[in-house]
Order: C-alpha cells, then structure tokens, then sequence
C-alpha cells in the first residue's frame, strides 16, 4: 500500500498551526532543497511523480522543467490555491487541514 502523503494530517485537530506542521516534518524538503542544485531539485519533484491539483493532473516536475536553463536571476515558486471550479472547495480544504 502507497504511503499517504497528501491528507496525512487531516484528522489532526491542529493541523493548520505551525507548531503542528513543524512537529509533522514540516520545512524539511525546504531545508533539503535548500542545500540541492535546481536541476536536481526538479529531478526529485520528477521521480515523485507529484501532479497538480487541476483538472488534467499535469506532472509538476514537467512543469517546473520549462524554467529556462540559462535564466540567472531569482526563480520564486506561487502556490495557487485558486477556485476556479465554483464550489468545489478543494485547495482550501487542503490548506486549511495539511498545509
């Protein structure tokens, strides 16, 4: 069986507090990526087979791979927790319970 990753913390009553997110492994992979070459930063997201949230599942390593390989300046990561399906609720749920 597939360990949960996603929703491990839904159930947690304080899943939504740092100090719960810092207990549960919270920041670890920022600290790893932090000390990794973006190349294999982007490899690692890829072997996750991580996709995003919407409705076509795009594989997130695939997308972070159209980064141009000669940019030199910052690259800033935007978590969009955007509603665009009337409704549906699910990023928030998400944010809210295990973010």
């Amino acid at each position: 069986m597939a360990e949960t990753v996603l929703m491990r913390n839904f159930e947690r009553p304080d899943s939504h507090t740092l100090a719960a997110y810092r207990a549960a492994g919270g920041y670890a992979a920022w600290e790893k990526a932090k000390t990794m070459e973006p190349t294999a930063i982007v490899d690692e997201v890829k072997k996750s087979n991580l996709r995003g949230l919407g409705g076509a599942g795009f594989p997130t390593g695939m997308k972070w791979s159209f980064i141009p390989k000669t940019h030199t300046g910052p690259v800033y990561l935007v978590v969009n927790a955007d509603e665009g399906e009337p409704g549906t609720f699910k990023d928030r749920y998400l944010l809210e319970r295990d973010p």
